[in-house]
């Protein structure tokens, strides 16, 4: 068996701006084609990532009752930390 690492997950997300300038996503959609809504916007930081490497605006958020890592990066991509074997 292979040790398992973290990989960047490039995935397709709705946003919205707030009058007051806040960046909120809405939804994502998995490599597979499912979406997945946001619920809710928990934490905005700044941050690395450090499981797949990174840096950027980490919200997290929950998606279905279990709070998830989603990565706005300079570039203007949206990312998650997925689980891969090596």
């Amino acid at each position: 068996m292979g040790d398992e690492s973290s990989c960047k997950v490039y995935v397709s997300t709705a946003a919205e701006f707030s009058a007051d300038g806040f960046l909120r996503p809405l939804w994502i959609i998995w490599k597979d084609g499912r979406r997945f809504d946001i619920d809710r916007v928990v934490q905005v930081e700044r941050a690395a990532s450090r499981k797949a490497g990174g840096v950027g605006l980490r919200y997290t958020v929950m998606i279905g009752g279990k709070r998830h890592h989603l990565y706005y990066e300079d570039n203007f991509k949206w990312f998650v930390e997925a689980k891969s074997s090596v």
